[in-house]
């Protein structure tokens, strides 16, 4: 990868296989799959729904991206979990809209390759956003349902202002 920065998804199999966009992105050499949570750096971001602080821009000095494949129904119950466990900045993504065809339209809902397209999209790293979501065929309408907020996040300094952003949208 020729990208500034490195993706990693710690899979937990819980999803359909053939479904799975974490496990579609490895097969292009677009993301590293882990199954051991040892074996992402330290030195990460942790994309997690229930972190109480908003990725922002301020966190683009960290090179490691971290999603988690899991199900949206274990989800809770695993990052609270895994917050004792392994030192890595969590960061929650603020609001936006899924075009994965499982959760269209429903908040916060994104796939791993929304997630991570999302962070990349915030660290105004938009064309690795696109070339991970142009893998799939419903992945490029995510940035245009999403341009709007994307690019004030992007903009925004803090997690304080992103989450200023945010009350805008829902």
């Amino acid at each position: 990868m020729g990208n500034k920065y490195r993706l990693y998804v710690y899979d937990l199999n819980e999803d359909n296989a053939k479904k799975c966009t974490a496990k579609k992105l490895a097969k292009f050499g677009l993301v590293k799959i882990v199954k051991n949570i040892r074996k992402i750096p330290n030195n990460s971001i942790l994309l997690s729904p229930v972190s109480e602080k908003a990725l922002s821009a301020e966190d683009a000095n960290i090179k490691n991206i971290v999603a988690v494949d899991c199900s949206w129904k274990n989800a809770d119950k695993f990052f609270f979990n895994i917050r004792s466990k392994h030192k890595m900045r969590e960061r929650a993504l603020p609001y936006l809209l899924p075009t994965n065809p499982t959760n269209y339209g429903k908040p916060f809902m994104l796939s791993t390759v929304e997630a991570l397209a999302a962070a990349l999209y915030i660290f105004n790293e938009e064309n690795h956003a696109r070339e991970i979501l142009g893998k799939f065929k419903w992945g490029p309408s995510f940035i245009e349902l999403n341009k709007l907020p994307l690019d004030e996040y992007k903009n925004a300094k803090n997690s304080e202002e992103i989450i200023e952003i945010m009350k805008e949208y829902y």
